[in-house]
């Protein structure tokens, strides 16, 4: 008796998403979920795509996005379907859509400018729940998991104040983060060297990840230091996981800064040391180097404190200003130890430093400080000041901070996934290359061009292990049972196309997207149909 599939993949190189080698063989879908895989050839369906011998995979989970508002603007997202992304994770570094606390709502709405990118948001949620109902109504074309950001958590309790929680408050954070988990989050992600985050001792941390070892949830972390003070902050990373027995992963693992470069061999044989010793750690990463952040993680810690009203407040006094750049001009003498993230510093100056979103000073967009010094006859210090005072929490650099070697060395590594750090851009304005081109890069450069990896421990890197790690059940792999997320492509088309210049072009070569066997991509272009989803965790 023959079978009708819904549609019918024939004579594709399968690589199923395990890491296994590829097989040839055919896919049968039906319903949305994968029905059979093997020789089909006697089997009929309503829709038949020849693959004619080209690769066919899952689809891509993006396990590091800030895709949290852009959704609202733009919920097919062609920028992660023509990288073959069909489910992204958001929530990261701490920085989260909820919960929102009304006293404290104008600063949390500075907090997050760069990654709103432009969005307008009512703000009409408070709860975690809340804000998934939001989503929800929304047509996405890419399924999204999401986590809570302890920034946001912490700032909903206590605002932007540098001091330790009370008793009271720490309960408070406890009860929104049960409420998230409650609500489908997969887990706290950590921004410990962003405001308010870093006004956090390790101590909250620990308490907090009592509340994922009851809930099933993951810890996530930017750490505390990704340079100077990289082994020590994986060491408190690790040491979290095995006081809460809970999984925890460094997100966008680096060493920043050349004077650093190097230090991650020694980092991830920490990681090989506590996987032995039953501490389950794992990475994520995305393959540039640069990093990006805000053009505010050139100062200090202290001046960020309060908020952004707060850091326009100490620069509008002579007297601070001058402290301020007294200690960003120290901090770039990288013959000296330096006590905080300096990301002038880690970028290698002023010319490391490229602007890419500022809305009120837009000529600055797509030019470094030292350029932007030039054209204002002032120190590049100073340049960076007027940025952040013009522009009021909206500002977005890219910094050259990270070294080849070492992206190759972390992305070999068996623990590492791949994530993009994606900071969509506002309408008109640049941003990070990685937000279009991660996925497609991986394949192009570190499979194709450098062999850094082959094929098979590519595509698990971007879709069985990260599914694994995250309790997507029915994502990740080509097996029966499994939801349709499906790829085809040729890997020697695959190729991303944006760069640092030119940031927003979108990647090529992915022939098709399907999602719940919904064909979502056709030759590089959106069908029109959307049948991404809000995944809650355990539903």
């Amino acid at each position: 008796m023959h079978i009708l599939f819904d549609i019918l993949f024939r004579g594709a190189k399968i690589v199923d998403g395990s890491g296994a080698p590829w097989y040839r063989g055919d896919v049968g879908v039906s319903n949305g979920r994968i029905a059979a895989v093997g020789k089909l050839s006697k089997e009929s369906a309503n829709q038949v795509i020849d693959v004619c011998d080209r690769v066919l995979c899952p689809g891509f989970i993006d396990v590091h996005t800030h895709s949290d508002f852009i959704v609202f603007r733009d919920p097919v997202m062609l920028s992660k379907l023509r990288q073959g992304v069909t489910t992204q994770m958001v929530g990261q570094c701490g920085q989260s859509a909820a919960p929102v606390n009304e006293k404290y709502a104008e600063l949390l709405e500075s907090y997050l400018g760069f990654i709103m990118a432009g969005t307008k948001i009512s703000w009409n949620w408070k709860t975690f729940d809340d804000w998934l109902k939001e989503v929800e109504k929304l047509p996405l074309a890419v399924n999204m998991a999401t986590c809570l950001g302890h920034g946001t958590l912490r700032a909903a309790v206590m605002g932007f104040e540098d001091r330790e929680a009370s008793p009271q408050e720490m309960e408070q954070m406890k009860g929104h983060l049960r409420e998230a988990m409650e609500a489908g989050s997969f887990g706290l992600t950590s921004g410990l060297i962003y405001p308010p985050g870093v006004y956090a001792p390790k101590e909250e941390m620990w308490s907090l990840a009592e509340v994922l070892g009851e809930t099933g949830g993951l810890y996530l972390t930017h750490m505390r230091g990704e340079s100077g003070g990289l082994l020590e902050a994986v060491a408190e990373t690790i040491e979290l996981g095995r006081r809460a027995g809970i999984p925890v992963q460094i997100s966008h693992h680096k060493a920043l800064g050349k004077d650093n470069w190097g230090l991650v061999t020694q980092s991830l044989q920490m990681v090989d040391k506590a996987r032995a010793e039953g501490i389950d750690v794992t990475i994520d990463q995305y393959p540039y180097n640069n990093c990006s952040t805000s053009v505010r993680a050139c100062l200090p810690p202290w001046a960020q404190a309060g908020g952004v009203h707060a850091v326009c407040e100490r620069l509008a006094d002579p007297g601070t200003r001058a402290k301020i750049a007294e200690e960003i001009k120290v901090s770039l003498d990288t013959s000296k130890p330096c006590g905080w993230e300096s990301m002038l510093r880690h970028g290698g100056g002023a010319a490391g430093a490229l602007v890419v979103y500022c809305p009120n000073t837009p000529q600055w967009e797509g030019k470094n400080l030292q350029e932007i010094s030039a054209a204002m006859n002032v120190d590049p210090v100073e340049a960076a000041f007027r940025i952040i005072e013009s522009n009021k929490g909206s500002d977005l650099a890219c910094y050259a901070a990270i070294g080849d070697e070492d992206i190759k060395t972390i992305l070999g590594h068996s623990a590492t996934m791949v994530g993009a750090d994606s900071i969509p851009p506002a309408e008109g304005a640049k941003a990070h290359p990685r937000s279009f081109g991660t996925h497609s890069r991986i394949i192009a450069k570190y499979v194709r061009e450098e062999k850094t990896l082959t094929l098979e421990s590519a595509v698990h890197k971007m879709s069985g292990m990260p599914a694994a790690r995250f309790g997507l059940q029915r994502k990740g792999l080509i097996r029966e049972g499994m939801d349709a997320d499906i790829l085809v492509f040729d890997p020697e088309k695959v190729q991303d196309n944006a760069t640092y210049e030119n940031p927003t072009l979108l990647a090529s070569g992915i022939d098709y997207v399907f999602v719940k066997g919904v064909k979502t991509l056709d030759g590089e272009s959106f069908t029109g149909s959307a049948a991404g989803e809000v995944i809650r965790k355990g539903r």
